[in-house]
């Protein structure tokens, strides 16, 4: 058996009801113990308040989680030898009876394939400054073009190059809607000083406008964009300043590749004294909240 779903998970979606999958990433990479464990309890409680059944998804023992319990989240929060895995990583888990936390782009194909629509994360991966000469671009964007599943992200996260993002998202037909913002959100920031192509303001038109997607069969995903509250964010002025610092100490480290991302992150955090934590932790319940809101109408639209 490859796929493994949690109960209330699997008879919500044999019920037709909301159901919001999360991922497992940001639990197992994105925050130390035990503020990870901390939380995904909260992501999951956050998520079934607001009118959705939440399902974290990872891989476990070479099997496809669909919903955790507490061990299991417990687990994915304190064991080391939990990988990232995306998309590409996949197979090779599940063959050799392996253990991983599953990034956006992991999380979007198999949520799809277990019938779940709506997915809610941090911010998504993008296109890497530089990547006109390394051709670094996350796998997060190809499988917004290819998956149907709503993704809800405070945009792309702030050390990417987000024009050159929002420029990819637009290529491949990847719709980018701004939940009740005219500018594409930069992770920490509510605002990137970059317009973004289609606002509303109506969380039931948003479950209505990928109803409509889904019933015409167009195979890509929907990235709703959704600001960090206004209370906690960290302006893009200072974001830049501890980005460009936290570019300068990887490159004199020679930081590449896979490794530049947590580096990056954790850098960040250390920068700005831990507000950086604070933030990312409150944008991520924050697209939980939405993100059940706009699974729970669209279990109704059904």
């Amino acid at each position: 058996m490859i796929f493994r779903y949690r109960n209330d998970v699997k008879q919500a979606l044999q019920d037709g009801q909301a159901v919001l999958a999360l991922e497992s990433t940001i639990i197992a990479h994105g925050m130390p113990y035990p503020e990870n464990l901390e939380f995904a309890r909260e992501a999951e409680a956050l998520a079934q308040e607001n009118g959705a059944i939440p399902a974290t998804v990872a891989i476990l023992d070479g099997e496809v989680c669909i919903g955790l319990d507490d061990d299991q989240l417990n687990r994915l929060a304190t064991d080391p030898d939990v990988g990232k895995v995306a998309t590409r990583e996949i197979g090779l888990t599940l063959a050799t009876g392996g253990h991983g936390a599953t990034t956006v782009s992991a999380t979007m194909r198999l949520s799809h394939l277990a019938g779940i629509k709506v997915f809610a994360t941090g911010g998504i991966g993008g296109v890497h400054l530089g990547a006109e000469r390394d051709f670094d671009v996350s796998a997060d964007l190809i499988e917004l073009s290819r998956t149907p599943v709503m993704v809800i992200s405070a945009g792309a996260k702030a050390i990417l190059d987000l024009p050159k993002t929002l420029e990819y998202l637009e290529t491949m037909s990847v719709p980018v809607i701004g939940y009740k913002t005219d500018e594409f959100p930069a992770f920490y920031s509510r605002r990137s000083g970059l317009e973004i192509p289609q606002r509303v303001d109506d969380v039931a038109l948003i479950a209505q406008t990928f109803a409509r997607q889904l019933q015409l069969d167009i195979e890509c995903g929907v990235l709703v964009a959704n600001p960090v509250p206004e209370e906690t964010e960290i302006s893009f002025d200072e974001m830049s300043v501890h980005i460009g610092n936290a570019l300068s100490d990887a490159r004199k480290q020679g930081v590449i590749g896979k490794a530049l991302t947590p580096y990056l992150l954790g850098r960040i955090v250390e920068l700005t004294e831990g507000r950086s934590l604070v933030t990312n932790r409150a944008l991520a319940l924050n697209n939980v909240k939405l993100g059940a809101e706009i699974a729970r109408i669209m279990s109704e639209l059904a």
